[in-house]
């Protein structure tokens, strides 16, 4: 017999282990579940012990030549449905497809199949066929259509096996089962109960408490199906052997009563809310593991030592993630999580599961590993965390500093000593200037060396930021990649920055969204200074770090020019420009970006410098291009960085140089009398367009807009001053006449 067992995305891994464990030899993972041969007793035990798995078919037939709705048809009725279903029962077809060009609506192919059983039934038994009973039928049918490929299924195991039936009432936010039962199984806690002695088990957030019922129904060795309330699919189907059903039930206690004779189970369960308390005390005692759990109503921000179990054990955890709380409270929340688990619970392990892997910043600890898994169509992450004891955390010190040791007193490979020499040169030459200038973040290297093509920009003399640019298609990867470690290893022995703190991206050409795609998701900001101001930067998660380097003279001069100005910032990014602005007098600001993302992060960069963000200061969330059509306010002073190329779902894509003209011309009608537009692009060969150049007067100061730690690179941006043209009316001459 072939099974196939439908289970949630990411989690087929742990079914897989689950068909073995049932019996079965022969097993494949799929793309959307677990497929496995065996007996009737094999898929009977499966549906028994499965804790992952959502649900078992059982495979009838397979065509693999159907092209079309009627073929589809004619295969079924062509098939011996009398072996399964007889017109005195009732059924229900459903249909799922892929990658089928023939099948347009999932719900007309389920009807063509039935009419094909029916049709069939109608012709065995004297024209008397089956009622369709979608509800409660006694028997369910389902066929899957892979291109030309159908595959028909009679289901095995019914009602969804996640449904064990412990649970009644419920908390807003639930987690469903099967995937609380995967995130305990992807915890560090389950190696210990597998080896038969399970660790203390807590859960600080269990709402309806189905996290720590599944924690207890593993540590008892319990099969779920001895608690399911509603019998089997395969009770009903011929050929079931009810002996068979009932010594494998018969097993299933047996183990259940030797795990609790044997095991000491310590699990523990706290909720802020009582009502959840109460919820998930019930749905225990209706699991029978009421007496395994202890359950107490407590805030885990508020928990002291007193409140830990005694030794060392296990958290698993799915605390709320956004949809109930306010931002605010959010994240103070995930920092209270951190706080509280490096205070009270050193030596632990912890898994915490998320929708929101922004969040996890907060806890501020780095997992030691990642799971993904999908609740209710929202992708989570499960972090793994180690939370180290003292004396761990300074072994683990003294390990890295002994590791920086060996490694620094190691001589360089004649590669990374050529670039180490090159960078002390740029760096002999830079730092005294950026020094008298005050500047502390700037660009030390850019493919000086042209084996060794990076950039390398230095933070504070704290960071570094290496973006390297893509290597050819014809150079070896292992020669790319040992070049790569040899500028890493150079510049850490040149900086004295450590290894930890020099962030390596791949620079490459990048169109459309995927020019601000994230790389991560740590949401770890640091601060930086420039022209008086502090400035947010991010090195994990985005390409660029928040902050362009070589826009730097263009900010200052911003700041200068500023003063008693209304300044509009097009394509703001992080507000860097409005902050340069404000910081030199600007009467007001608007800034406009696409990206909520960046919107945020502009208004913490105004928030951190301590400026208003609701009065003087204005942040719309707009296409650049359709807020200047649909504005008519006038500003002194504009700035605009545009993208060198961008896709808009409500409009064509942009090109910096086939489109500039339409944005300039947009831009200046938003300028005030005298007013002047800067106008910035990134795009090397770009040229300024004749009619632009023709109706406006065009500055082009580039080169008083690279800084000296560009010097080497005069491309990198080009910038431009532009203002309207001053009409002048001449008096008319006057003619006299002699009298």
């Amino acid at each position: 017999m072939i099974f196939f067992a439908a289970c949630a995305a990411n989690q087929g891994d742990l079914v897989v282990d689950e068909a073995r464990k049932a019996g079965s030899e022969d097993v494949r993972q799929t793309s959307s579940g677990v497929e496995f041969t065996g007996s009737w007793e094999t898929g009977m035990r499966f549906c028994l012990w499965s804790r992952v798995a959502s649900r078992l078919l059982l495979g009838l037939y397979i065509d693999e030549d159907t092209e079309s709705d009627e073929e589809l048809y004619e295969s079924t009725f062509a098939l011996p449905w009398e072996e399964w279903i007889t017109p005195d029962r009732t059924m229900k077809v459903s249909c799922t497809t892929q990658s089928c060009s023939w099948i347009r609506n999932n719900h007309y192919a389920a009807l063509k199949v039935k009419d094909g059983i029916c049709d069939r039934l109608k012709e065995k038994f004297d024209g008397v066929r089956p009622d369709v009973d979608i509800e409660h039928p006694d028997i369910s049918f389902h066929v899957h259509v892979h291109g030309n490929t159908v595959t028909w299924y009679a289901d095995f195991s019914g009602e969804a096996l996640h449904q064990r039936g412990y649970r009644d009432e419920q908390t807003e936010a639930v987690l469903k089962e099967h995937l609380a039962a995967a995130l305990v199984s992807r915890s560090e806690w389950k190696r210990t109960a597998n080896d038969g002695e399970p660790g203390i088990f807590l859960d600080p957030f269990c709402g309806s408490g189905t996290i720590a019922i599944e924690a207890a129904l593993m540590a008892s060795d319990t099969a779920p199906g001895l608690i399911r309330q509603r019998p089997y699919a395969f009770q009903s189907l011929p050929g079931f052997d009810e002996a068979l059903y009932q010594s494998l039930r018969t097993e299933a206690e047996e183990r259940r009563q030797k795990a609790l004779d044997e095991r000491d189970i310590g699990i523990y369960a706290s909720d802020i809310s009582g009502r959840a308390i109460r919820i998930a005390k019930e749905a225990a005692e209706r699991a029978g593991v009421d007496g395994l759990i202890d359950f107490k109503e407590k805030d885990f921000r508020s928990f002291t030592e007193k409140d830990v179990p005694g030794g060392t054990g296990f958290i698993v955890a799915d605390p709320p993630y956004g949809e109930r709380m306010k931002i605010e409270d959010i994240d103070g929340l995930y920092t209270d999580i951190g706080r509280v688990l490096q205070t009270y619970f050193k030596g632990w392990r912890a898994t915490i599961l998320t929708g929101s892997s922004d969040l996890l910043a907060n806890i501020d600890m780095k997992p030691d590993r990642t799971n993904s898994l999908y609740n209710g169509g929202i992708l989570c992450q499960a972090a793994h965390y180690i939370i180290f004891t003292d004396e761990e955390k300074e072994a683990l010190i003294e390990r890295a500093k002994e590791k920086k040791r060996i490694r620094l007193s190691t001589p360089l490979s004649e590669g990374a000593e050529i670039v180490y020499r090159k960078l002390m040169k740029n760096l002999e030459s830079l730092k005294p200037e950026m020094e008298k200038e005050g500047v502390t973040c700037y660009r030390i290297y850019d493919a000086d060396i042209p084996e060794y093509a990076a950039a390398i920009d230095m933070y504070e003399g704290k960071w570094i930021n290496l973006s390297e640019y893509a290597a050819p298609p014809q150079i070896d990867p292992e020669d790319a990649e040992r070049r790569l470690n040899e500028i890493v290893y150079a510049t850490e022995r040149a900086t004295g920055i450590d290894l930890e703190n020099i962030y390596i991206k791949e620079r490459k050409s990048q169109k459309g969204a995927s020019q601000y795609n994230r790389l991560a998701t740590s949401n770890r900001f640091n601060i930086v200074r420039e022209n008086g101001l502090r400035l947010l930067v991010n090195f994990q998660d985005y390409l660029d770090t928040g902050i362009f380097l070589d826009h730097r003279p263009v900010r200052k001069m911003i700041q200068e020019m500023a003063e008693g100005k209304r300044f509009l910032n097009l394509f703001c990014y992080t507000g860097t420009a409005t902050l340069n602005a404000i910081k030199g007098g600007a009467v007001s600001t608007v800034s406009v970006d696409a990206s909520s993302t960046y919107l945020d992060w502009a208004i913490e960069n105004l928030k951190m410098n301590g400026y208003p963000t609701d009065i003087e200061n204005f942040f719309y969330r707009d296409d650049a291009i359709d807020w200047l059509w649909e504005t008519y306010d006038r500003y002194d002073l504009i700035f605009c960085d545009p993208p060198t190329f961008s896709n808009s779902k409500d409009r064509r894509t942009f090109d910096v140089q086939r489109d500039h003209w339409k944005l300039i011309r947009a831009a200046a009608m938003h300028l005030a009398p005298g007013g002047t537009l800067i106008f910035s692009t990134n795009f090397r060969r770009f040229r300024m367009d004749e009619r632009i150049m023709e109706d406006f007067v065009v500055e082009d100061i580039t080169e008083r807009t690279i800084g000296k730690d560009f010097e080497n690179d005069p491309n990198i941006h080009k910038c431009f001053l532009i203002r309207n043209k001053v009409k002048v009316t001449l008096p008319k001459k006057r003619s006299y006449k002699a009298k």
